[in-house]
């Protein structure tokens, strides 16, 4: 016979709050599949948002914690963690006809200007959200300089075609599509601005994506016609800016955060990349300035996704095709994308929730 019930623990965690989202976890219809056994052991279901999200042990333990406050009785406290990750288009203002139904949340990856590593961040950013168990997809949108093939090491593969639809490859857990793998690697692209968006809006409409969490594009560096093709054709979760410290690059970046303002679209924050570079004796030799990027997004409403250090098998992982973060786990610069990432899913998270509740 239970000397515990089911309202006993819902009233307990209904203490807890999301420490993003402010609410308590049973208001957020977070909690599931509550078990009483044996009288005092109590097990429940916490269902967080992203299974990238940074706080998922604090989470955790302040269900703990409050189960043990409310309920002394229970003598045995299991709480199992997964996740469902919500869509920037569970808003009554998405078009249910719209383009990349499977497709829960887009995401930008951007830069002012080229030479930053945007591209060796967006891979690495996809790929680690991939680890975390999220399904995650990449589009190589830089079409004049596609480098997802090299970088994946799939430099003469081909997609398939049925139905008249491209059937985006596969690899470390990330579905991939790139002009690169449509053309000869030699052959240039030379086409005015209409025909580019031409081609990136047959990448949106023609491309048979598995149901995905993320959708990440690596845009081509500036503020022209593929960016704003992108925004206009498709509701995106937000933009992610990518730069390094010194001022040539931040200068730049205005004009990135001001296109993306202009356009509507949610700015995600700003990751610095090549921060600096770690001596044999721990020392740090900040080679392109210091913390330019970190004071950048403070001075403009940013959040700041934080910082990469140079390291060269960062270079080398691109060049190999096998992404930096795979062969080097414990390294600081793989902490640092693991923690970008859990940041950028957390804030789609959030932004996600504060459009629900305006248009609720």
């Amino acid at each position: 016979m239970s000397i515990i019930d089911e309202a006993q623990i819902i009233e307990a965690l209904a203490t807890v709050l999301d420490p993003d989202l402010k609410k308590d976890l049973v208001t957020l219809c977070m909690i599931e599949d509550i078990r009483i056994e044996s009288g005092n052991k109590v097990s429940f279901t916490v269902v967080l948002t992203t299974p990238a999200c940074p706080l998922k042990e604090q989470i955790k333990q302040s269900c703990i914690d409050a189960v043990k406050s409310h309920v002394p009785e229970a003598t045995s406290i299991e709480v199992n963690m997964t996740s469902k990750v919500t869509s920037s288009c569970d808003h009554h203002h998405c078009n249910h006809d719209r383009p990349l139904k499977n497709v829960k949340n887009i995401i930008a990856v951007a830069s002012g200007k080229g030479g930053v590593g945007k591209s060796t961040v967006a891979v690495n950013l996809a790929v680690s959200l991939a680890k975390t168990g999220a399904k995650v997809g990449l589009i190589d949108a830089d079409l004049y300089g596609p480098s997802i093939p090299t970088m994946f090491g799939l430099v003469n593969a081909k997609p398939e075609v049925v139905d008249k639809n491209i059937i985006p490859l596969e690899k470390f857990g990330v579905q991939l599509m790139s002009i690169g793998f449509l053309i000869d690697t030699d052959t240039a692209v030379i086409w005015r601005g209409p025909m580019a968006s031409s081609a990136i809006k047959q990448f949106i409409a023609e491309v048979d994506w598995k149901e995905l969490d993320y959708l990440i594009f690596d845009l081509p560096p500036g503020t022209g016609d593929i960016q704003i093709t992108i925004a206009q054709t498709i509701p995106l979760s937000g933009a992610v800016i990518v730069t390094t410290p010194q001022d040539v690059a931040l200068a730049d970046v205005s004009k990135a955060v001001s296109m993306f303002r202009k356009l509507n679209v949610p700015l995600l924050g700003l990751i610095e990349n090549m921060s600096y570079y770690e001596l044999p004796d721990g020392t740090k030799d900040y080679i392109f300035g210091h913390h330019g990027g970190e004071i950048f997004a403070k001075v403009h409403g940013l959040a700041f996704l934080g910082s990469i250090p140079i390291d060269r098998a960062v270079r080398e992982g691109g060049d190999s095709g096998t992404p930096y973060v795979l062969d080097h786990p414990d390294s600081a610069p793989t902490k640092a994308i693991n923690q970008a990432a859990m940041e950028i899913a957390r804030q789609v998270s959030i932004t996600n929730a504060m459009q629900t509740e305006e248009l609720s």
